[in-house]
């Protein structure tokens, strides 16, 4: 049966990012005709991202005390974060990058096993098929052939399964994204791009990256539905990526969502942010919380009280409490696990590499 090609306007994102939700906390009317989310899952959304910035907090206090060897900060960005998962059904797959820590948490990972690539371990610290949670992927956007390729497999299987790709702004500059992204509409793969872009590939503004008048219609021309979203306003970033979803389970194939959103903190912790954006930048943003817009918001609409926005904060310290006490516990660490699992069987220049340092370590304790 012949790929029936859609009109270029079914695809085209809107001209400006759908919002719901103002800066301010005020109804937005910039929807774009999205269905506006449940009360209910808006609630849910306010107590992920609440718990996802303390563990966000916690985890980069822990980089700063040399418990991680290096923590990349998502603060500015738990709308993203915690939409991308909530939108998702249990047998649903999601391919975070190494920014992605809170989705992890909020899909279900317990928060030390998702911070074990983080401490310096060879792998991912979770199992990726009871979790349906890839292994989260640093090299820029390499994960998305690997997404493209899972949404393909769930749709030769019939399972109704579509996958939630995530991948920053950077991220769209690389080959991998383009060639993800035709994949995926040449058959129909049921799959879900979502861009965080949060304006800096490490120091690279993004008027450096692209002439794009948005990363959204990157999409278009290789006839990938797009659409572009306030990324702090997670009110519509659940009415969007629920359409996007039910657009990809449908059988209508992928879907790309860019949201526009800010990275408060540097790339990662070594990182010094200072040297390439300025302080009033980062203070325009700081405004554009979208935490405080989404509590605002909720306590306007009277479904939100000051009783339940206590119990959150406390749930999130005690998860912070735990994660500092747990991270305590003593870390092994084998340096000769770095040449354990390159290959099944070990060549014979691996084994002579693993000799060698073993005799070093051995020297070195005396």
């Amino acid at each position: 049966m012949p790929h029936v090609r859609p009109p270029a306007h079914d695809l085209l994102p809107a001209a400006v990012p759908v919002q719901f939700v103002t800066e301010a906390g005020a109804p937005s009317t910039a929807s774009a005709h999205y269905a506006a989310p449940s009360t209910a899952q808006l609630r849910a959304a306010y107590r992920h991202m609440v718990v996802g910035r303390r563990f966000d907090e916690q985890a980069s206090t822990l980089a700063r005390q040399g418990r991680l060897a290096v923590y990349p900060s998502s603060r500015g960005q738990e709308a993203c974060q915690v939409a991308g998962v909530l939108v998702l059904g249990p047998t649903d797959w999601l391919f975070p990058t190494y920014r992605d820590t809170v989705a992890m948490v909020t899909r279900g990972v317990d928060p030390v096993e998702a911070l074990t690539l983080l401490r310096g371990d060879w792998h991912c610290g979770f199992d990726p098929m009871a979790a349906r949670i890839a292994p989260p992927c640093t090299p820029l956007a390499t994960q998305l052939p690997h997404a493209t390729g899972m949404a393909d497999a769930l749709r030769r299987k019939g399972t109704g399964g579509v996958v939630m790709a995530f991948v920053g702004d950077g991220g769209t500059s690389e080959g991998d994204f383009h060639e993800a992204l035709n994949f995926a509409a040449v058959f129909r793969a049921p799959v879900v791009f979502l861009v965080q872009n949060n304006r800096y590939a490490i120091s690279v503004p993004l008027d450096r990256q692209t002439a794009a008048p948005a990363l959204a219609y990157k999409g278009v021309g290789y006839g990938v539905r797009s659409e572009q979203v306030d990324g702090n306003d997670a009110v519509a970033l659940v009415a969007v990526l629920t359409a996007a979803v039910e657009h990809a389970r449908s059988g209508a194939g992928p879907f790309l969502v860019e949201a526009h959103t800010y990275r408060m903190d540097g790339h990662t912790n070594a990182d010094n942010p200072d040297r390439y954006r300025n302080q009033d930048e980062v203070r325009r943003w700081g405004a554009a919380d979208p935490l405080r817009r989404l509590e605002s918001y909720l306590r306007d609409q009277g479904v939100l009280t000051t009783e339940d926005v206590r119990a959150v904060r406390a749930e999130a310290e005690e998860l912070a409490a735990d994660l500092r006490a747990r991270t305590d516990d003593e870390y092994p660490a084998d340096p000769l696990e770095l040449l354990d699992h390159v290959y099944a069987d070990p060549t014979p220049q691996l084994r002579d590499q693993r000799e060698q340092l073993a005799r070093e370590l051995k020297e070195a304790e005396g």
